[in-house]
């Protein structure tokens, strides 16, 4: 661990450092006005409250401006905290790229978003945050999308990969699963900037542990720069009296500290020097100071100086990745610094005009750029030429095929043709097959991916040996070297969600679009959502894969028998959900899905898949090709027609696994002389959607509906899936027909399928009752 103070300033530093200083002023001025607009100024009828975060802007406003103005370059990409939005935006203002009729509407519909989000503000966001810990680890992730384009298609560039983290945002576990991932410690182009300012929403934190902090990231293989002092306090400690000042202060526990900022300056005289050994010295060496100095040497740390945060920044090591901790003052600057609870509290109309006058602004117009010829103002222009960037070139139109031709004809799984899919597609379309990145938690055999893994081997910053190169009983070979197409983490399903989101966003950071597939046990998918749906909302396109599914893993008991899994996948916005019956279904899906990949417009994926054996005959896929590519497109659509009677009397609906099931009940129910049609779904989302835009809510295709559920058709009808049988409880109301839902709503339990099956109500016997029962 190093810890940074500011060096000697010359006059040529001290000139510099005046003009970030004012540019500072100015950052804090306009992000503190925005969200003071947002709330004081704007008419607001609903009387909701509108929010922000002043005090948290304020605490970042110097590391921001050291880092924009000084050290950052075109090819740097910036992830910053959620609560610091307005700073961002103030910057992006005075740097010419944001116009000022934008400002007033933080917050507003259509305007500059409650936290920074690459999709819908209008200035420059390199990474959306806003949820917590997401934001912070996003940069990991995208130094290694950049690093594979670099490899693969050489065209990202370099550049360090910046966060901006405030120091709660630590307590949030998603931030040590990514620190802690084998692959981190190789990427040096990570930085980290911790605003350490001790509080969080509601109250000052009394044991921020910063020792323990440095100590957790160093074990890590991180660089550690603490940046705790700035040049007055430094000043200080060297004379006579220092060393027990310097004491006090680092031995005082943070409360007390935060105290001292609310205090006058009398009061501070009397308080600091404590009641310990060394409370002499201290209050001689206080005695010496007038107030104007005392008031400011109390604040200052070294997260507000600006030469102390240069050092830090010139000392970064770019082998490894780097953090600096950085103290710093909630609400630095404005009235409201250090209370417990500044965190959301707004600056009343008094307090804003009392700082714009300290500060030389006006309230009444509070948006004004930096003249030209000034020197802020041509820093500010220099800087907006230093940082621009070439135009993201369009992304790179990839042809991928819609049918492998494949005809499956043995028993087999969904799980397994996922591979076998990847596998094709590296002989049909080596060109689309390129950009498939899969990523797995440790669970590559188990997914039956060892295949894929063979032939793509595995993504490593470095290329290492394969020890078990020439074991001949080594099935799955691990060759790890930079053009690895398999990236294998830890079993952390954060880390694994964030990397596809990062893989998947390439494409609009370099016009170089992948396919990252990521593969986890489908009980975790619940687990991965979060960050997984943050990261499309932030732009990113990938394919998750749950497998296996459903009660079907019956010998693993409730704890791995995922029950709301389809759920998800129906309500998660921007993704389409697939739970394909038949290995042909995974093939034709999985290419509809990697086709919509990539590009403007496109969309995320979530695969269901099952490990239960299923004879794939019954697919009775179609050898005609006009007929076979009729059925490919109802897959993809979300249903097809199975099996057809002359004169129905009922319809069996299933989903996945549970086609087995329903087409025995249809041939037992047949024997008793009632006819059953057997519909398959494949996408119970996209089945809805086209049911909403029938019904005049929604633009999406509806012909689907004609084709599967056609009126002159309509029967009683039994749904049954491996999952809630809510999913499926509008597919009745197609043709308004009687129904009764089959599904999972309990825990499941250890036991063979038959067993499982009967325990839920989900087994050939529970559909054939529940026919029977609609009959009646």
């Amino acid at each position: 661990m190093t810890t940074y103070s500011p060096p000697p300033a010359g006059d040529v530093a001290r000139d510099v450092d005046s003009v970030l200083e004012e540019i500072s002023r100015r950052v804090l001025w306009t992000s503190t006005a925005i969200v003071h607009h947002a709330n004081r100024v704007r008419p607001n009828p609903s009387g909701l409250k509108v929010g922000g975060h002043q005090a948290s802007c304020a605490s970042m406003v110097s590391i921001m401006t050291e880092l924009w103005f000084s050290q950052l370059r075109s090819g740097d990409r910036v992830s910053v905290k959620p609560h610091a939005a307005p700073n961002l935006h103030a910057i992006n203002y005075l740097l010419g790229e944001l116009d000022a009729d934008h400002l007033p509407r933080l917050r507003e519909f259509g305007g500059l978003q409650s936290y920074p989000s690459r999709t819908k503000d209008p200035d420059t966001v390199d990474y959306s945050t806003g949820s917590v810990g997401i934001g912070a680890t996003a940069p990991i992730w995208g130094a290694m999308a950049r690093r594979y384009v670099t490899t693969a298609f050489g065209s990202a560039g370099t550049g360090r990969q910046y966060s901006l983290v405030g120091d709660a945002e630590l307590d949030e576990g998603a931030v040590w699963e990514a620190i802690l991932d084998p692959s981190v410690p190789e990427l040096g182009e990570i930085v980290w900037i911790v605003d350490l300012n001790r509080q969080s929403l509601d109250r000052v934190v009394p044991n921020i542990a910063a020792g323990r902090l440095e100590a957790m990231f160093a074990a890590a293989g991180w660089q550690v720069i603490t940046v705790k002092w700035g040049h007055l306090l430094d000043e200080l400690f060297a004379r006579p009296g220092g060393d027990a000042l310097r004491t006090r202060i680092t031995d005082m526990p943070n409360p007390e500290y935060q105290r001292l900022l609310r205090c006058r300056d009398d009061e501070i005289r009397s308080r600091l020097p404590g009641d310990g050994p060394d409370a002499e010295q201290i209050a001689s060496l206080l005695a010496g100071l007038d107030d104007a100095t005392l008031h400011a040497a109390i604040r200052n740390l070294g997260g507000h100086d600006l030469g102390a945060l240069r050092a830090a920044f010139a000392g970064i090591d770019d082998t490894r990745p780097t953090v600096i901790l950085a103290y710093t003052i909630k609400g630095y600057g404005l009235p409201t610094q250090g209370h417990p609870q500044n965190h959301s509290t707004l600056l009343t109309e008094e307090q804003f005009a009392g700082l714009a006058e300290e500060l030389g602004e006006d309230p009444a117009h509070p948006w004004h750029r930096f003249d030209a010829g000034s020197p802020a103002g041509e820093l500010c222009a220099a800087t907006a030429a230093r940082l621009a960037r070439d135009p993201v070139p369009a992304p790179v139109d990839l042809d991928v095929p819609t049918d492998l031709t494949r005809i499956p004809t043995a028993v087999s799984t969904t799980q397994a043709a996922l591979g076998r899919t990847l596998l094709d597609l590296t002989r049909e379309a080596p060109d689309v097959a390129r950009r498939v990145i899969t990523v797995s938690p440790d669970v590559t055999s188990s997914t039956n991916l060892a295949g894929w893994l063979n032939k793509v081997g595995v993504w490593s910053p470095t290329e290492r040996r394969d020890w078990f190169d020439d074991d001949r009983e080594t099935i799955m070979h691990w060759r790890e070297r930079p053009t690895g197409q398999h990236m294998e983490l830890g079993i952390a399903e954060t880390n694994l969600v964030g990397l596809i989101g990062e893989l998947g966003a390439t494409w609009s950071r370099w016009g170089q679009p992948l396919l990252p597939i990521g593969v986890l046990y489908d009980p975790f998918v619940e687990r991965a959502l979060e960050p997984w749906s943050f990261g499309i909302y932030a732009g990113g396109q990938s394919i998750l894969v749950g497998t296996p599914a459903g009660v079907s893993l019956a010998p693993e008991g409730g704890a791995h028998q995922s029950i709301k899994t389809p759920s998800i996948g129906l309500e998660q916005p921007g993704c389409v959900s697939y739970e394909p019956a038949f290995a042909l279904d995974v093939e034709w899906t999985l290419l509809d899905c990697l086709a919509h990949m990539g590009k403007p417009g496109g969309r995320s994926a979530y695969l269901r898949l099952s490990t239960r054996p299923v004879e794939q005959k019954l697919a009775a896929a179609p050898t005609d090709p006009a007929a076979r590519e009729r059925r490919r497109r109802q897959v993809v659509a979300g249903a097809y027609a199975l099996r057809r009677a002359a004169d129905p009397a009922v319809t069996i609906v299933a989903v996945g696994a549970m086609v087995t099931d329903a087409l025995a009940a249809a041939d037992r129910l047949a024997q008793m002389d009632i006819e059953c049609d057997v519909v398959v779904i494949t996408s119970p989302g996209l089945v809805f959607e086209a049911l909403q835009s029938r019904r005049g809510r929604g633009a999406a295709p509806t012909w689907i509906l004609d084709q599967v559920f056609p009126a002159d058709r309509a029967t009683p009808m039994v749904t049954v899936l491996d999952g809630h049988p809510h999913t499926l409880s509008f597919v009745p109301t197609i043709n308004r027909v009687e129904s009764i839902a089959l599904g999972v709503t309990t825990f499941g339990q250890s036991g063979s399928l038959d067993e499982v099956y009967r325990l839920h109500g989900i087994d050939e016997d529970s559909i054939i009752r529940a026919a029977l029962d609609l009959m009646d």
